[in-house]
C-alpha cells in the first residue's frame, strides 16, 4: 500500500487501486483504452477529457497526479508521484507521455508543461523539482536526472552516502533536446533552446542557444 497508493490513502481507496490496475491495465487495443478512460480518473487528484493511457502503465500515488485535457500516457509508462507534495506531478493540457517513459517524483515536483512531448525511453527524476515549459520537445533515452550521490567517503558504498541535488531543473517554452541528452541537476535551460543529441548539460543553457557536446557548450544563437 505505502509503494502503490501511500498509507494515507486508505484501505479502501488501495483496493479500488488494484482492482481496476489488475483487471483493466493490460487490456490491449481500444476496449483497454476506452475502459481506463472511463474508470481511471477517479484514481488521480484530477483527470481532464481525452484521457489515454497505454497497456501495464504502472500509476504510483496517483493521489499526487493530476492530468489535464487530453493527455496521452503510453504502454509501459511508470508515473510515480511519491515524493511530490502538495505541488504534485502535474501534465498540463496535450502531454504526450510516450512508450516506456518514468517520470519519477522522489522528492520534489513534477510540471510538464501543455503541449509537451516526452520521447521514448526517457526518464525524469526529480529531488527538488522539474518543470518543463510549453510545447518542449524531449526526444527518446533523454535523462534528466535532479540529483546525484555523496561520494566523499570511500569507506562506504556510494549508495549508502545519502543523495544530495545542486537545485531544480528548467526548461523553458519551446526548447528542443535531442536524443540521449543528460540534463543534470540545477541547470536552466532557457526559451527557444536547443540541446543537441548526446550532449551534457551541467550549467545553464542561454535563451534560443544550441548546445552540444560534453559538457555541453554553446555552438550558436539562433536568430
Amino acid at each position: 500500500m505505502e509503494l502503490t497508493v501511500g498509507l494515507e490513502a486508505g484501505t479502501a481507496r488501495f483496493i479500488a487501486y488494484e482492482l481496476l490496475t489488475v483487471i483493466f491495465g493490460s487490456i490491449a487495443g481500444g476496449l483497454g483504452f476506452l475502459l481506463r478512460k472511463k474508470l481511471y480518473p477517479c484514481l488521480f487528484r484530477s483527470a481532464g477529457r481525452g484521457l489515454i493511457i497505454g497497456r501495464n502503465a504502472v500509476i504510483r500515488h496517483p493521489s499526487k497526479i493530476e492530468l489535464r485535457d487530453n493527455v496521452t500516457v503510453d504502454d509501459y509508462c511508470l508515473l510515480d508521484g511519491r515524493g511530490a507534495g502538495d505541488e504534485g506531478l502535474v501534465l498540463d493540457e496535450q502531454v504526450i507521455i510516450n512508450r516506456n517513459c518514468m517520470v519519477l517524483a522522489k522528492n520534489g515536483p513534477v510540471r510538464l508543461g501543455p503541449r509537451t512531448t516526452i520521447g521514448s525511453n526517457s526518464v525524469i527524476v526529480s529531488m527538488s523539482g522539474v518543470t518543463l515549459g510549453e510545447a518542449v520537445l524531449v526526444a527518446g533515452n533523454v535523462s534528466i536526472s535532479a540529483g546525484a550521490y555523496h561520494t566523499e567517503d570511500t569507506m562506504r558504498p556510494v549508495m549508502d552516502q545519502g543523495a544530495y541535488t545542486k537545485g531544480p531543473v528548467i526548461i523553458g517554452d519551446y526548447a528542443w533536446i535531442g536524443t540521449g541528452a543528460i540534463i543534470l541537476d540545477g541547470v536552466c535551460i532557457g526559451k527557444g533552446a536547443i540541446v543537441g543529441a548526446g550532449a551534457v548539460v551541467t550549467r545553464d543553457v542561454p535563451d534560443n542557444a544550441i548546445v552540444a557536446g560534453v559538457p555541453a557548450k554553446v555552438i550558436r544563437i539562433r536568430n
